[in-house]
């Protein structure tokens, strides 16, 4: 195998494509935002419930591939690091078939189950039952195809392909709102509805095969490695350990504020919840470019592994940290004008608690990075089985004791600790411990202070001068004492460069 790949941890190239990240992300937001309100029109509350339903299930289909598309993320880049091109394919086209049958196995799982979820579980109007039924069977059928996808995805990851994912992922994103819109002026039935999002799915899935014959042509050629078959499922199964618990400790909540208080409480929480974070889309797209460079620069030259989770972190900080201090300083101002009054008295010193826990888990995204780049997935799984049943007692005592303040600060201990454990492993598996941890910590904690001073203002004229002096203070810090002399270089070279277009 002799393509040519670029070097792998590139600055200029992870830059690149964590703005390719952020534009897969934002642009089908912002297509839903419009997509709909026509489509709960014309669909109504039931059926557009039912919809939903969908989306959710095509999304978290890659539960079923155990982590296997994670895994050879992780082991292609490995291959690559190592200049072991030519043992790429039997790994892919084995994990490929996996993932393949994996999927298989989860669709007849849902096949099975799906006349009960329609029928009891659900509690579908008796009208909507055949139709939600069979399109609850066309996304059974579909679900071998989009758990290869994940495979397909993340061979090409770990090449750092991530423009050519982007070129594919913002089309098949927006066609998954847009698509049922086409679909309305001939029938508002959800079973055409449903088949338009597996068609995309499937048109998406061909898109990633191609796109990885196109990087990586040894993959024309079929070839199996049984060896390949522990390493994958053994790092996959630690990844469904997370996958598995994370999303549990992130609703679970929910369901014990629902339980000890009251369903009005769930909304004053779950709205903040939902606002703030959309915050974390910035650390998204940069740890899923930074995860697949962990892994080559681990093999390859660990100082450089040091330098990207140094820079990893700082982005992250300087990105999120002026958005956190603007919604913590007008915390009730804006859910007065978001949602009114009673969200503004009930809701305000949550968001403000979980802007905080956000701040700190959008950091912790980076040495969870490295620590799974680095082969172990099985800190990470640990960690959060141990964090589990602690998580549950406190939110449960302090829900009971504080009200969904409480569960609020909960989440933001939780998170906390959890950044604090990331960080001790992934500074362990270092040769050597970076400096730059004690002057992190110092200024994390800084920036904590500075998030609890912004609550003191009582007036608004108050929390415009603090925001006013705030930022013109983080733009002057963050310039000349957080960004090195070369940083500052490239952003003067950049915006020079563009000038000169204009």
């Amino acid at each position: 195998m002799t393509t040519a790949f670029p070097k792998l941890t590139s600055g200029r190239l992870l830059a690149r494509n964590t703005i390719w990240n952020l534009l897969g992300q934002l642009l089908p937001m912002a297509v839903a935002v419009v997509a709909i309100p026509p489509l709960v029109r014309a669909l109504g509350l039931d059926r557009f419930g039912v919809l939903s339903l969908g989306w959710i299930v095509i999304g978290y289909f890659s539960l079923f591939d155990l982590g296997i598309g994670r895994a050879l993320t992780k082991l292609v880049a490995d291959k690559l690091a190592a200049h072991e091109e030519h043992s790429i394919p039997p790994l892919a086209w084995t994990s490929l078939l996996l993932m393949f049958l994996l999927g298989g196995l989860g669709g007849l799982v849902t096949l099975a189950v799906s006349p009960w979820l329609v029928h009891s579980a659900l509690k579908v109007p008796v009208a909507l039952q055949p139709e939600t039924l069979r399109g609850f069977f066309l996304l059974a059928l579909s679900i071998p195809l989009v758990t290869v996808t994940s495979g397909l995805r993340g061979i090409l990851e770990a090449q750092q392909r991530f423009r050519i994912l982007n070129l594919i992922r913002i089309p098949m994103s927006i066609f998954s709102f847009a698509g049922p819109l086409l679909v309305l002026p001939f029938s508002h039935s959800l079973v055409p509805v449903i088949g338009v999002l597996v068609t995309g799915r499937i048109i998406g899935m061909a898109a990633h095969f191609l796109a990885c014959l196109y990087a990586m042509p040894g993959l024309r050629t079929f070839v199996l490695d049984r060896s390949s078959v522990v390493p994958v499922m053994k790092f996959g199964g630690w990844m469904t350990v997370s996958n598995v618990i994370s999303p549990i400790m992130v609703y679970l909540d929910r369901f014990l504020i629902g339980a000890l208080l009251s369903v009005s409480a769930v909304a004053y929480y779950t709205a903040p919840f939902d606002m703030v974070t959309r915050l974390s889309v910035v650390p998204g797209a940069l740890v899923g470019v930074l995860f697949p460079a962990f892994a080559v620069s681990m093999v390859q030259d660990q100082d450089r592994t040091v330098v990207l989770l140094s820079r990893g972190i700082k982005y992250i900080f300087l990105a999120i940290f002026p958005a956190v201090l603007i919604i913590v300083t007008l915390a009730p101002e804006g859910l007065r004008l978001w949602l009114g009054a009673s969200f503004a008295q009930n809701g305000a010193p949550v968001l403000r608690w979980l802007a905080v826990g956000i701040f700190v888990n959008s950091i912790a995204q980076v040495p969870f990075a490295l620590v799974q780049g680095a082969g172990r997935p099985d800190i990470t799984a640990k960690l959060h089985l141990m964090e589990l049943p602690f998580y549950l007692a406190a939110v449960w005592f302090l829900t009971k004791w504080l009200g969904i303040e409480g569960t609020a600060i909960a989440w933001t201990a939780r998170v906390t600790l959890d950044a604090a454990l990331l960080f001790f492993f992934a500074q362990r598996l270092l040769p050597h411990k970076p400096g730059f941890l004690l002057k992190l910590a110092a200024t994390v904690a800084g920036g904590l202070l500075v998030l609890y001073g912004a609550t003191l203002p009582d007036t608004l004229v108050m929390k415009a001068a603090l925001l006013t002096i705030g930022g013109i203070v983080f733009g002057l810090v963050g310039w000349f004492w957080g960004l090195e002399r070369e940083e500052r270089d490239f952003v003067l070279r950049t915006r020079g460069s563009k000038s000169v277009r204009c």
